[in-house]
């Protein structure tokens, strides 16, 4: 994000996810706020310094997705990770706002920035929140090969689809799909996030309260980029299909 204060107004006021935690990280240069998504958050960033990697990143491609993390035992992912030579941004872990983080590079993730984090002992349980994550959707030149190799290094389960090019992977009770990057106009990487609403209706009444641009079908609405900050942003009635 160019700045917090410009996202909160639809990620946090329009959609109604809780403000967990707002940091400034000197060190990492960025300006960082977690919301609550169900089991899952979303992290908006704000680089410090138009040159470093977050605001390099967004003079390159504006703003939007920019990396997936996992919650995990940081210490021993990397250590497997290490043993199978992946290659890393960090080799030890340090300090982040959801815990104790390492990132992996996009090289070896095809392309999509990971990062891995424990959270802190003494974590909240998060608020209840009117949107939970659905799936993250991946474009890829070759989807089976990419969803296996998030399935080598991320130990993930295949989850029962109709045949067909796409893969879908389950992470807690959300996915990630993988789709051919022909059917998201030739992007590779991450292209699309979908929530669903615990109350569709009362989510509809807020889109229409804040006049925001979409389009809207029987059991979802797309939320137009220029609206949620570059994200291509599905809001679903049910979780699948």
């Amino acid at each position: 994000m160019k700045r917090l204060e410009a996202a909160y107004p639809f990620y946090r006021d329009t959609l109604g996810l809780p403000l967990l935690r707002e940091a400034t990280l000197a060190d990492q240069g960025v300006r960082v706020a977690l919301l609550g998504a169900g089991e899952s958050e979303i992290e908006l960033l704000e680089p410090l310094d138009p040159t470093n990697g977050v605001g390099r990143f967004l003079a390159r491609r504006g703003e939007g997705l920019h990396h997936l993390c996992f919650e995990t035992d940081v210490d021993r992912a990397l250590q497997r990770l290490k043993s199978r030579r992946v290659e890393l941004l960090d080799d030890v872990p340090r300090p982040g706002l959801a815990g104790r983080i390492a990132f992996l590079h996009p090289r070896a993730c095809a392309g999509v920035l990971v990062e891995l984090a424990t959270p802190p002992a003494d974590a909240h349980a998060a608020p209840p929140a009117p949107l939970e994550l659905k799936r993250l959707v991946i474009g890829s030149r070759e989807p089976r090969e990419t969803a296996t190799l998030f399935q080598s290094l991320f130990d993930l389960d295949e989850v029962a689809m109709n045949g067909g090019p796409r893969t879908m992977l389950g992470v807690g009770r959300g996915a990630l799909l993988v789709v051919p990057a022909d059917e998201v106009g030739g992007t590779e990487g991450m292209v699309a996030l979908s929530l669903v609403a615990q109350d569709f209706a009362d989510f509809m009444a807020r889109c229409d309260h804040a006049k925001l641009r979409c389009l809207r079908g029987t059991g979802e609405v797309t939320i137009e980029p220029a609206t949620s900050h570059g994200v291509h942003l599905h809001i679903s009635r049910y979780r699948f299909p």
